[in-house]
C-alpha cells in the first residue's frame, strides 16, 4: 500500500493531538508532518499563573523538534501559500505536496487594530505582555484596573475573567485591594456566550460578588496612552492606571491571502467532520469557523481543537487504512475557570444542543483548580 503524506500545518493543542493520533493509528501506512514557523510549543493557559509569578516561561514552553523522536517530522518553517488544487504547501524555504491536509495555525494575534492599545497596556495573550505584566504588577500600589476585550471573537474565553478574579486575590495578599478598582471592558452582552445566558448570569454574579466591575456591550476604538484614557463607541470614556488587554484576534495572515478563509480569515467547516470545502483539507481549532444553532459561533478554546483533532486523525486513519470514516464531533466539552484563592470553577456538556448550548457549571471548590494543575502537567508530559 502507497504511504500516504499528511501535513499539519501548526503546532498548537490541535496539531499535537493530530500528529500523535495519526502516528498512533496510522505507522508505517502515512508519512506525519508538522509544519510551524515556531520552535516552541508554549502551553498558554499557564499565562495566569505565570502573570502572578507562580510559573518560569521556560517551565511552560517544550521543544517542537521533540515529535521528531516520535516519528513525527517537524519542519520549523513558516507557510506563506496553500494551493489545495495542487495539494501543495508553500513555506519559504521548500514545498510540500500533501495526500492530507490539517490545518491548525490557531489565531493571529492583531493588537495594532486599536490605535494605542499596544503602547498603553499588557497583552495578556502574548508571552513577553505577561512577563512584562508580572514585573510591573509589583510595583503597583493601587489605582484603576481595566482589562479589556478588543474585539469578537477571541480564543480562551475565560481567560480575562480569571485575571480579574486571580488580581482580585493578589490584590488582597499585596493589602492594596481597598485602593484598587477592577474592571472588565467587553464587546460580550454576558461573559462567555457560547456557553449560554444562564452560565453568563451565573459568572456576571461571580464578578460582581468579588468587587470586579463589569462593563458590557462596549467597543474600544483608541487609547490614549497619555491622557490614560479609554474611547468606546459612541463617544464614552473610561480612565485608568493599568491596562491589561485581550488584543483583536483574526485569521492567519496565509489563510487570508490563499482564499481559503472568509473575511475574516476563518475557514469555514462542517461543524462534525471539519471538512473544509476542498478535498482531503480539515481546519481545526482557532482558525476554524462553526456557527452554532444560536447564530453565535463556537468559541475558540483549545478544548475544541483537541476534540476535533480526534475526530480529524481519526477519519483520515480510517481512509489511509481504506476503512469507513464515520466520525463526527459531538460539541462536547468542558472547561475550568480559575477562581483565586485555591479555588476553580468547571463548566461542561453540549456545545451542539439546540436552540441554545445546554453546559453545566459545577459548584466552584478546591478541587477543579487541582484538577486544572494537574492537566498542565500531564499535558506537558503527554505529548513531549
Amino acid at each position: 500500500m502507497e504511504q500516504k503524506t499528511i501535513i499539519i500545518l501548526g503546532g498548537g493543542t490541535g496539531g499535537l493531538v493530530a500528529s500523535h493520533e495519526l502516528k498512533k493509528k496510522t505507522k508505517e501506512l502515512a508519512r506525519i508532518m508538522v509544519i510551524d514557523k515556531n520552535d516552541m510549543h508554549i502551553y498558554a493557559p499557564s499565562f495566569l499563573w505565570l502573570m502572578l509569578g507562580q510559573r518560569q516561561a521556560h517551565k511552560i514552553q517544550k521543544p517542537l523538534s521533540s515529535l521528531n523522536r516520535k516519528g513525527i517530522e517537524f519542519i520549523n518553517d513558516e507557510v506563506v501559500k496553500i494551493e489545495p488544487e495542487r495539494k501543495l504547501v508553500r513555506t519559504k524555504n521548500a514545498n510540500f505536496h500533501y495526500d492530507y491536509l490539517i490545518i491548525a495555525l490557531g489565531a493571529e494575534l492583531a493588537p495594532e487594530k486599536v490605535p494605542g492599545l499596544t503602547e498603553a497596556g499588557y497583552d495578556l495573550y502574548e508571552l513577553e505582555g505577561v512577563e512584562r505584566l508580572r514585573e510591573d504588577l509589583k510595583n503597583f500600589a493601587g489605582g484603576k484596573v481595566a482589562i479589556i476585550i478588543a474585539s469578537l471573537p477571541f480564543k480562551c474565553p475565560a481567560a480575562p475573567y480569571e485575571a480579574a478574579f486571580l488580581l482580585d486575590e493578589y490584590f488582597q495578599k499585596k493589602d492594596i485591594r481597598a485602593k484598587t478598582e477592577i474592571s472588565i471592558f467587553t464587546p460580550e452582552a454576558l461573559p462567555m456566550p457560547a456557553a449560554g445566558p444562564e452560565n453568563g448570569r451565573i459568572l456576571r454574579a461571580l464578578l460582581e460578588s468579588r468587587n470586579i466591575k463589569f462593563n458590557p456591550e462596549v467597543r474600544l476604538l483608541t487609547v490614549d496612552p497619555n491622557k490614560k484614557e479609554l474611547l468606546f463607541e459612541g463617544n464614552k470614556t473610561a480612565q485608568f492606571d493599568f491596562l491589561i488587554f485581550v488584543p483583536s484576534h483574526q485569521g492567519p495572515k496565509v489563510i487570508r491571502e490563499s482564499g481559503l478563509g472568509n473575511e475574516s480569515g476563518w475557514i469555514p467547516v462542517d461543524a462534525k467532520t471539519l471538512k473544509t470545502k476542498y478535498d482531503n483539507v480539515f481546519a481545526l481549532g482557532d482558525v476554524a469557523v462553526i456557527i452554532l444553532s444560536s447564530g453565535k459561533p463556537l468559541s475558540k478554546a483549545g478544548v475544541f481543537a483537541h476534540y476535533e483533532a480526534e475526530v480529524v486523525s481519526e477519519n483520515i486513519a480510517a481512509e489511509v487504512r481504506n476503512a469507513v470514516a464515520d466520525k463526527k464531533y459531538n460539541g462536547r466539552a468542558y472547561c475550568f475557570l480559575e477562581l483565586g484563592y485555591g479555588r476553580a470553577g468547571f463548566a461542561g456538556g453540549n456545545f451542539y444542543a439546540e436552540p441554545v448550548p445546554v453546559v453545566r457549571m459545577k459548584r466552584p471548590g478546591r478541587v477543579w483548580h487541582l484538577g486544572k494543575v494537574l492537566f498542565e502537567k500531564y499535558w506537558l508530559w503527554k505529548w513531549f
